[in-house]
């Protein structure tokens, strides 16, 4: 492990999903700790974006910008919302200089599969519905999250391909979690890995399908065909379970004639990027704000 990031391990709360609604509260005083964001160079607005149900999201408009990236946020598909978020989108924002649309979708086990998926598609479609009002390009938008949310991202690009919805430019998918089965190494023999682990991630699942059978815009590693789908930055933690599923969706997007760059960072963990004095933290960060700027400059 870097010896930077091995530091603040003991720091890191025990791993853990098993009562949802305290994890949540733990998470957004983890989220508090961070530092504030500077928002100065960029124009902070929330809007309710109507839905069945309506859905809430953030926009963060830096000066200047011409593409949009629809953002999720992580938790495991049960914690997180537009504020433990904010220090994160902000960031993105400012280092990429898009407009992102930070996403307050449903949380499980109250609200399981589809709900935060359709909350993420209603995003999507108002987002290239009003490009105009958020002074973007409406072919110039991305979607793209942590985690949880990097595996509703590859699920929102499934879906609007298959319903033939809003013109998706790209996919920015950090660590995400895409597969349900755990059948992997990586899934199999992490078990004791700082904040996400095997049995974290099985609890996650667990929540998020609420017993149903998972189904491709679940868990899109189980989808058959990815032809079509946008370009894709793919980037995995060494010591991450979701790892191994992620760096074989990329190799499945590239035989299938998709564009991928993936990057595995060495030596880090799931979520270890929160740890922002580390040198490989801000790399990691500006690696994903330069593939998004790359990919809606073009």
């Amino acid at each position: 492990m870097d010896p930077e990031l091995e530091a603040f391990v003991p720091l890191f709360p025990r791993a853990d999903l098993t009562d949802p609604v305290t994890e949540r509260k733990n998470f957004a005083e983890l989220a508090a700790a961070v530092p504030a964001p500077d928002t100065s160079g960029m124009e902070v607005e929330d809007h309710t974006v109507a839905g069945d149900p309506d859905v809430p999201v953030r926009v963060y408009r830096p000066h200047r910008a011409r593409g949009a990236v629809v953002w999720l946020h992580g938790g495991g598909f049960v914690m997180g919302d537009l504020d433990t978020e904010h220090p994160w989108a902000a960031r993105l924002a400012a280092a990429s200089g898009a407009v992102v649309i930070s996403v307050g979708y449903r949380l499980a086990p109250e609200h399981p599969f589809p709900a935060a998926l359709d909350d993420a598609y209603t995003a999507l479609t108002w987002a290239a519905e009003h490009a105009a009002d958020l002074g973007t390009d409406p072919e110039r938008i991305a979607v793209g999250g942590h985690s949880a949310g990097g595996g509703l991202a590859a699920a929102l690009a499934l879906r609007a391909r298959d319903r033939q919805g809003p013109q998706i430019r790209f996919q920015l998918l950090n660590q995400p979690g895409l597969d349900d089965r755990q059948e992997t190494w990586s899934q199999r023999n992490f078990t004791h890995t700082p904040w996400m682990n095997r049995d974290k991630v099985a609890a996650s699942w667990r929540h998020y399908l609420g017993g149903a059978p998972a189904t491709p815009y679940a868990a899109p590693a189980r989808a058959a065909e990815l032809t079509g789908l946008p370009p894709a930055y793919v980037a995995t933690a060494e010591l991450c379970p979701n790892r191994d599923e992620d760096i074989a969706y990329a190799l499945r997007l590239l035989r299938s004639g998709v564009p991928v760059e993936l990057h595995q960072w060495p030596g880090t963990f799931h979520g270890s990027q929160a740890i922002l004095s580390a040198d490989v933290s801000q790399r990691q960060t500006a690696e994903l704000a330069a593939a998004l700027r790359r990919a809606l400059a073009g």
